[in-house]
């Protein structure tokens, strides 16, 4: 039986030095990515014809992979370019989804670990129109936590990771929340099943402290710098779910939707706070007045 594979948005790939549209077949069963997971990827934004901290992402998905074995093919500014060049074969109006990859095809050692020398490149650009910055989620306390550094490639943003965050966000959903906050090892709360997550109380801005655990993020890194540079105290810190239960606002932060407000967290109600605002205001402002795709 035939398998549509056709992508739902406008895509283009960039692989073995050609632009492909669609979804075009690139893993067979006996490559090393498929068998045993040896994937590792990145996320940019392009809209309104600004691409933030692109050059950031460039570089940290070749850190993932050299994190995962692999040996990144591109440099991050080559990665850079393609992506503006990739651009310009969509419409100009649509956010746009940038994600550069790579995986291995073949193993070494008895075929489990990578071969280095085997590792493959692409560049996919995809239509993703942004979130709604007006629309607040609910969040819940996921009975699945976050791997330590020991146990997962957790410095990476690798692909082995993310069927953990899809059980985390499938299973708040069958409870009627749209994600949920996430612990570590220890019972302190790490981020979202998909975002970084800060929350505010009377005036002070807190966040999990990076310990390994979670990806934390070039957007949180750029909203914490932003915040701190406009007035606000920002704190990284260990973050327990009754710090987040007695907060004032709870915020989250992404690539995909950069700042989005938390209305609700189980049966606590919140409000889309001033701060909450004024963070996305103030990444918006930046990216507007200091980037140029």
């Amino acid at each position: 039986m035939a398998v549509d594979t056709s992508p739902r948005t406008t895509t283009w790939t960039y692989v073995d030095g050609e632009w492909l549209s669609g979804n075009p077949p690139l893993i067979g069963p006996t490559s090393h990515a498929m068998w045993l997971g040896s994937t590792v990827f990145d996320g940019a934004r392009w809209f309104d014809g600004i691409a933030p901290d692109l050059d950031l992402h460039c570089q940290r998905v070749n850190r993932s992979a050299e994190a995962l074995g692999l040996k990144p093919a591109m440099a991050a500014e080559e990665i850079e370019a393609l992506t503006l060049e990739g651009v310009k074969k969509f419409d100009g109006k649509t956010a746009i989804y940038v994600k550069p990859m790579y995986w291995g095809e073949h193993g070494s050692w008895s075929v489990v670990a990578v071969d280095p020398e085997s590792t493959r490149f692409a560049l996919c650009l995809f239509e993703a129109p942004m979130g709604n910055a007006h629309a607040g989620s609910a969040l819940t306390l996921s009975p699945f936590r976050r791997p330590t550094l020991e146990c997962m490639p957790t410095d990476a943003k690798a692909g082995c990771l993310y069927p953990n965050n899809a059980r985390i966000l499938t299973e708040a959903r069958s409870r009627g929340f749209d994600n949920a906050l996430v612990r570590d090892m220890l019972g302190n709360i790490a981020e979202t099943g998909s975002s970084n997550v800060f929350m505010v109380k009377d005036g002070v801005v807190f966040t999990p402290a990076a310990n390994r655990t979670f990806l934390a993020g070039i957007t949180r890194a750029r909203i914490i710098g932003l915040l701190r540079s406009a007035g606000h105290e920002v704190v990284e810190t260990t973050l327990t779910m009754t710090d987040f239960e007695g907060a004032d606002e709870i915020f989250t932060t992404g690539n995909y939707s950069k700042v989005l407000p938390v209305t609700r967290l189980e049966e606590h109600n919140f409000q889309a706070g001033p701060v909450t605002a004024r963070a996305r205001d103030l990444y918006m402002d930046w990216a507007h007045s200091s980037c140029n795709a």
